[in-house]
């Protein structure tokens, strides 16, 4: 009973959100390397390849240089935060703002899609200068918009929730990791980054940054617009101030306190994940070509038909629930990052090595190769 005490609604909450964003951005990622594929196919006649590194411009793959200097990057915008919050809150709302209708709309697309597909066909309309659209492109940014726009009239914790999934998903979809060594070395940096501004930065600053940054609300850009333009005291000043949506938060049941988590704690573990999702599928593409070659004669056979991406699916799991436990036994902020890197990576390096696949997963785990590509319905 003591255990279970430890873990209420808007923790499970937490729980399953956090997995279903995880495994949703992953499969989306793995489903654009596919139409990537095949529009290579189309547009030349060489067999296209499953490589770490897409061609599609949208898609940033982070290198080792990248992900070392990630974790200072972040610690010097955590820092701005901290100290000109008051300053910048109002151009870092809008931007978030911005940023996060895209992203909705993104996480809406297969949707609108959907809804679309049987009254409307596949052309895109065009808007001069703004580009080509499709009537579920269109869809899905009109319905972005409107929700960005309630969240901003009125604040509430679910609309900003809905706001942080989508860029969630979009952050997994669209940044890749190229191999397990980059994968340990942003995940380690960020480990170390997340503990010094947990645990050590109010012997510094005399404030928990981290908790301080991600807890402070912002002015709402409506009140801010009313108060620079003199639009008399009834116009926009009613509008709540907003918690911005670089976190997921859920009420306990009995609305005493919130559960967070920052999608940071979603996405870069994500990222791990959507790697091993398509080290997956390319290596039973590969042994599919081989005609289901056997792994290595020390294996048994149950052992490699076990995936890497349930194995780190689990570990994620277990850390996040770790974490939730410490926080709740030590009443006080964790670094998630502390429980959910060594879950994740530890299970992934160890059962890589049993398979005899750590060599290739660490520098080089995509080679080109010829392979037919598949649609996954998401």
């Amino acid at each position: 009973s003591r255990a279970y005490s430890l873990v209420d609604s808007s923790q499970v909450s937490t729980f399953l959100i956090s997995i279903l964003l995880i495994v949703y951005g992953s499969f989306r990622s793995l489903n654009m390397d596919f139409e990537n594929q095949d529009k290579e196919k189309d547009s030349s006649s060489t067999a296209g390849s499953f490589n770490g590194n897409s061609t599609n411009n949208s898609i940033q793959t982070i290198d080792s240089t990248q992900a070392l200097f990630l974790p200072i990057g972040a610690s010097v915008s955590l820092l701005v935060m901290f100290f000109f919050f008051d300053s910048v809150q109002v151009v870092f709302t809008i931007c978030t703002a911005v940023l996060a209708t895209i992203a909705f709309a993104f996480l809406l697309l297969p949707m609108c899609q959907y809804l679309t597909r049987p009254c409307s066909p596949q052309n895109k309309i065009s808007f001069g200068c703004c580009g080509r659209f499709t009537a579920a492109e269109l869809l899905s940014f009109s319905l972005s918009v409107m929700l960005v726009l309630i969240w901003v009239l009125t604040g509430h914790w679910l609309l900003m929730d809905a706001l942080a999934m989508g860029l969630c998903v979009a952050m997994i979809a669209f940044v890749r990791l190229p191999s397990l060594k980059v994968s340990c070395l942003l995940l380690s940096g960020l480990l170390i980054y997340d503990v010094f501004w947990v645990f050590f930065s109010a012997y510094i600053f005399n404030s928990n940054v981290m908790v301080k940054v991600a807890t402070q609300p912002a002015d709402n850009p409506l009140d801010v617009l009313s108060r620079k333009l003199h639009l008399g005291p009834n116009v926009g000043r009613d509008v709540p101030r907003l918690s911005l949506p670089g976190k997921l938060v859920f009420p306990s049941s009995t609305g005493s306190h919130f559960s967070m988590l920052g999608i940071g704690d979603i996405v870069m573990p994500g990222l791990l994940l959507c790697f091993v999702l398509r080290y997956d599928n390319y290596k039973k593409q590969a042994n599919s070509d081989s005609c289901g070659a056997p792994g290595p004669g020390n294996i048994s056979g149950r052992m490699q038909k076990v995936s890497y991406f349930h194995c780190t699916l689990i570990g994620y799991f277990v850390g996040l629930l770790t974490a939730t436990v410490a926080s709740r036994i030590h009443r006080a902020a964790q670094p998630a990052l502390l429980y959910l890197v060594p879950f994740t990576l530890l299970p992934l390096l160890t059962m890589a090595y049993l398979k005899g696949d750590l060599r290739r997963m660490w520098s080089e785990p995509f080679h080109s190769k010829s392979s037919s590509s598949r649609f996954l319905e998401v």
